[in-house]
């Protein structure tokens, strides 16, 4: 939360400098005749923007959403696969759960901080290839062993979709053409508040500082959730640690 307060105090400051440095330029009586067109103009610009911010929001929230959603269905899968082990004969339960715990101790020790970076474990990857390979070089016994073999498998296709969809959302990232657009859209929005014919020094400072502040905040909030797997908010391997405490 420290890299967020130092960013909407750094945007707080910038606006406010050019505030002053607008206002030595042009007073309040050079724009008071216009304050009804600069009113009307920045109605205009601010619901449109209003409108960009609030869509970008909810496109990484959702997409942040759909990452934490493959994390949790990926530790459902492998608990699934843990469970079913124990149905197989005792060696093969062995080696099985020997493997997806491996798997889940690389994923959390190093997939995880790869992933911040848009990549993925090589060591993990490997490891759920021998657990696949384990499975299909398997003579189940007729009966029961059988039906959960049948599980078995499934589970480890849903398992390797799910992993899949985890690095799909850690490499995915906004266009930078729509960040040049929030940034420009943020610069010409608070920048236009500079026009308005304000005689207080005070009160156009503090309006214009909140609209500064609370800009950068929501940029701030885009920029982290873009990336679920980094920041302040970045999503955890919480539900594989309970799962190898269990």
């Amino acid at each position: 939360m420290r890299s967020l307060v130092l960013v909407v105090i750094a945007c707080v400051i910038v606006a406010l400098i050019g505030l002053v440095a607008v206002r030595s330029v042009l007073p309040p009586e050079v724009l008071e005749p216009s304050n009804d067109v600069v009113g009307n103009y920045y109605q205009t610009l601010g619901t449109i923007f209003a409108v960009l911010l609030a869509f970008v929001v909810f496109v990484v929230w959702s997409q942040f959403n759909d990452a934490r959603g493959a994390v949790v269905e990926e530790a459902k899968d492998l608990e699934d696969l843990l469970r079913l082990a124990r149905g197989l004969s005792a060696p093969v339960a062995s080696r099985l759960s020997g493997k997806v715990q491996a798997y889940i101790r690389t994923v959390i020790d190093e997939e995880w901080a790869e992933m911040a970076q848009g990549r993925e474990s090589a060591r993990a990857a490997q490891v759920l290839e021998e657990l696949g390979n384990d499975l299909l070089t398997l003579d189940p016994a007729p009966g029961r062993e059988e039906a959960v073999y049948g599980e078995a498998l499934a589970r480890f296709n849903e398992l390797s979709d799910a992993r899949s969809r985890r690095l799909l959302h850690s490499r995915a990232r906004m266009p930078g053409s729509l960040w040049a657009l929030l940034i420009v859209g943020s610069v010409v929005t608070v920048g236009s508040m500079y026009l308005f014919s304000v005689k207080s020094l005070t009160i156009h400072a503090l309006l214009t500082g909140a609209m500064a502040g609370t800009i950068g905040f929501v940029l701030y909030l885009i920029l982290d959730m873009d990336n679920p797997f980094w920041g302040d908010w970045q999503i955890r391997p919480d539900p594989m640690r309970r799962l190898l405490q269990r």
